[in-house]
């Protein structure tokens, strides 16, 4: 719970509790010095606590006057502070979100080489989701006020905002962010995002959604990496569930389905070892140590090679991927840091 929430719960409920007080002191002490029943008890407890000054319901006599001349200073003095709670709780609700995106704003402050999704609808939660899965840094950007609520749910780092709006990208920390994924419904909108992004950060790699073919070369030209087409995606996906259906189940079989359960893993040859002299993957012995399986290769120009062979050459920023359970992927991540010994 927010601490300032905390703090004025308390203080809210001290004060209810001091009125529930006074209340019932008033009420005991007018019943049994002035001989009045409950309800007269209780009502001349109201009218003075409030101090409306209604008359009394008899005349009082010399204790019950002392009593009352304590019970209104008693009351002025109670009421007064659950007042004053009160109202600086109700002025506060503003301050306790502004604290909320303050603290947010710190999170994604400390943030460098990150990843930022444009947009929380079917494709952006699907990455989001993924990028937990793999225990990424990222920030979501939506436009949606109502959005909020559902990004606080899932716990996701935010900015609520238009993406079209520079100083809204900038809050994402889009200057320090590795890579930045748009995930607008319209490819209009995606194509400004993409070269605003493009303006801030020269460097940063951009995978934009296109919803027609005729946008992919422009947002291509407008300085996005990769453009993805998911209808064209989903359309050719079924097709291969009719023309090699057992290979496709087999492929799903390796997408995450829940939180930990990552199939395959892009590592870097820096992570496996701290030696500068080139191994090769049968140095590694990732399969004995870990039980995965090198199915890739990629050399530090970008060309992949599949299934390599066990003599290859690890050349320096290169990145090897892997094939294995998600128990078999943990232990290979958790593996980073040991070093081949000398062959």
């Amino acid at each position: 719970m927010n601490p300032l929430i905390k703090f004025f719960r308390t203080k809210i409920y001290t004060a209810v509790f001091l009125l529930c007080v006074i209340l019932l002191i008033g009420v005991v002490g007018y019943k049994f010095l002035s001989g009045y029943s409950w309800i007269d008890a209780l009502y001349m407890t109201v009218i003075t606590m409030t101090t409306v000054g209604f008359s009394e319901v008899v005349p009082l006599d010399t204790e019950s006057k002392i009593f009352t001349i304590f019970l209104i200073l008693g009351s002025v003095v109670i009421v007064g502070y659950a007042l004053s709670v009160i109202t600086e709780y109700i002025l506060s609700k503003n301050d306790v979100e502004e604290l909320k995106h303050k603290k947010m704003q710190k999170l994604i402050d400390s943030f460098k080489g990150h990843i930022v999704i444009c947009g929380y609808g079917r494709n952006g939660k699907q990455a989001a989701r993924k990028l937990m899965a793999y225990k990424k840094q990222f920030v979501v950007v939506d436009k949606n006020k109502e959005m909020e609520e559902r990004l606080q749910m899932d716990d996701v780092p935010y900015v609520i905002g238009n993406a079209n709006e520079d100083e809204v990208l900038v809050s994402a920390g889009i200057d320090r962010a590795a890579c930045f994924i748009s995930a607008l419904p319209n490819d209009a909108d995606n194509l400004f995002v993409v070269l605003s992004t493009r303006q801030l950060n020269s460097k940063i790699n951009i995978i934009s959604r296109a919803s027609n073919e005729s946008s992919y070369k422009k947002l291509k030209f407008a300085g996005a990496n990769n453009v993805i087409l998911p209808d064209k995606i989903g359309g050719d996906h079924m097709a291969s569930l009719v023309v090699v259906p057992g290979l496709m189940e087999f492929i799903d079989n390796l997408a995450i389905v829940g939180k930990s359960n990552i199939n395959i893993e892009e590592v870097a040859v820096e992570k496996l070892y701290n030696s500068k002299k080139a191994r090769t993957i049968k140095d590694l012995d990732l399969r004995k140590k870990t039980g995965c399986t090198v199915i890739g290769y990629k050399d530090s120009q970008g060309e992949y090679t599949v299934n390599p062979e066990a003599e290859m050459k690890l050349e320096p920023n290169s990145k090897i991927i892997v094939l294995g359970r998600p128990e078999q992927i943990e232990k290979l991540n958790s593996k980073f840091d040991i070093e081949i010994e000398d062959q």
